[in-house]
């Protein structure tokens, strides 16, 4: 199934003949009619496998590694870090997809959109309102709205990441979500703190570094 899910991730459903997924599974054709049915329900269940394994768990971690601002500014940084070292190009297996696939066909579109939810609502929907809490990310912010921003400036990356993975390009993009969560009135900062935060009239709690 992982083997299979790389060949569709990396070349697309179209691109990916049933001699392609045959080669890479190590399987003969019997076999893959026998355990998936054909090449469409073989796809559908990396789809869903994707969600499972990689997509949940990834953004689970990253909610309890670092604090909610943190893990969001964090994942953007990172992605763009690894795409200009040449790694993950490749983009979102289930972006991906839906370019090529979800204006087209009603079930991947609602696989598609089911993740697209659990990425908006889950993740940064969700690490809003905990930093909010917590006076980490200002009062100011609309959780609903900025969730729904945030998740397309996510979708904007990714897709950059295939066609223009430049630097500047990638940098705005984390400007602007930084933008769009401006630091709250109960912020913990490093020592020493710096002048500009001091200027915005910050309280300053220590001490406490933020992940």
């Amino acid at each position: 199934m992982h083997k299979a899910m790389v060949a569709f991730w990396d070349h697309g459903y179209k691109a990916t003949s049933l001699q392609d997924l045959v080669e890479c599974m190590g399987i003969n054709r019997a076999s893959l009619y026998d355990t998936f049915g054909d090449k469409y329900s073989l796809f559908i269940e990396t789809l869903h496998s994707y969600k499972l394994i990689y997509l949940k768990p990834f953004f689970a971690e990253r909610m309890k590694a670092y604090s909610p601002r943190q893990a969001i500014l964090g994942l953007f940084r990172e992605v763009s870090a690894r795409v200009l070292k040449g790694e993950e190009r490749n983009g979102c297996f289930i972006i991906n997809t839906a370019l090529e696939l979800s204006p087209y066909d009603e079930k991947v579109a609602k696989i598609v959109n089911q993740a697209f939810a659990q990425i908006e609502k889950n993740f940064f929907h969700k690490l809003i309102e905990q930093g909010q809490a917590s006076g980490e990310i200002s009062m100011s912010v609309v959780p609903v709205t900025t969730a729904r921003a945030l998740l397309s400036q996510f979708i904007g990356l990714r897709v950059l990441s295939r066609s223009r993975p430049e630097k500047a390009l990638l940098q705005s993009i984390s400007n602007q979500v930084e933008a769009l969560l401006p630091l709250g009135d109960n912020v913990i900062f490093p020592h020493p703190v710096s002048r500009s935060l001091k200027k915005q009239g910050r309280k300053v709690h220590s001490p406490a570094v933020l992940a």
